[in-house]
């Protein structure tokens, strides 16, 4: 299992608007999607991925990471797993 968060995802963004956005840049759809609001300053997406790995994702990351979106700039980082 690996996480792919993105940071910084423009207010009122769905999961469909999300999803085309990947498709169009080659990130595999994800298993699960995860909205986390913090602040409001910069809101953030946590991507599960079951099937794909860490190593895969890294190699996907520079696609979309520090690219303006939506006129907000995309910050994206890879984790491994989620442990709680």
């Amino acid at each position: 299992m690996a996480l792919f968060m993105l940071t910084n995802v423009p207010d009122g963004t769905s999961d469909e608007e999300l999803l085309a956005f990947l498709a169009k840049y080659g990130i595999p759809a994800p298993d699960e999607i995860e909205h986390i609001e913090g602040d409001g300053s910069r809101p953030s997406v946590m991507l599960t991925f079951h099937a794909v790995d860490a190593d895969a994702l890294q190699l996907l990351r520079p696609r979309i990471h520090d690219m303006y979106w939506k006129n907000k700039r995309l910050s994206v980082m890879v984790l491994h797993e989620r442990y709680t």
